[in-house]
């Protein structure tokens, strides 16, 4: 049975670029404050298949659902859809030759990584996330 988690209003948190560093682990407060990208297959989440809910690791806000994930081959953790799609902000990335849609955390900013439109039915997009971002709760 798919879970379901109600978003509310989403009121935004703000932190100091200290605050954030002693809040956060070190490669977790360079991929969500500085948007620095894991190395592709070093994260348990990647292989992750339990049932539970993917929390920022930033704020906690839940952004992704187990029923929604997906391996994609890519190394990082995978979703088709985010949980409510209010709790994803999107800006271009122009880091490489192409642009990218970045995505953020709607509560703190956090950067998450990145959309691209080659995921599966019915959504056809590939949300590919910094494990290091997340924090997994079973269900």
């Amino acid at each position: 049975m798919p879970q379901k988690i109600e978003i509310g209003p989403i009121v935004k948190v703000v932190k100091t670029d200290e605050e954030w560093k002693k809040l956060l682990p070190g490669d977790a407060y360079r991929v969500l404050r500085h948007e620095d990208t894991e190395r592709p297959f070093v994260n348990p989440l990647h292989e992750n298949h339990e049932a539970g809910i993917y929390y920022c690791a930033g704020c906690q806000l839940p952004l992704f659902s187990s029923d929604h994930k997906f391996d994609s081959g890519t190394g990082w953790p995978s979703f088709w859809q985010p949980i409510d799609p209010k709790v994803i902000e999107t800006t271009t990335d122009f880091k490489l030759v192409f642009p990218r849609t970045e995505i953020h955390c709607a509560r703190c900013e956090g950067h998450q990584g990145h959309v691209f439109k080659d995921g599966p039915k019915p959504t056809g997009l590939r949300y590919c996330i910094n494990g290091v971002a997340l924090k997994f709760v079973a269900s």
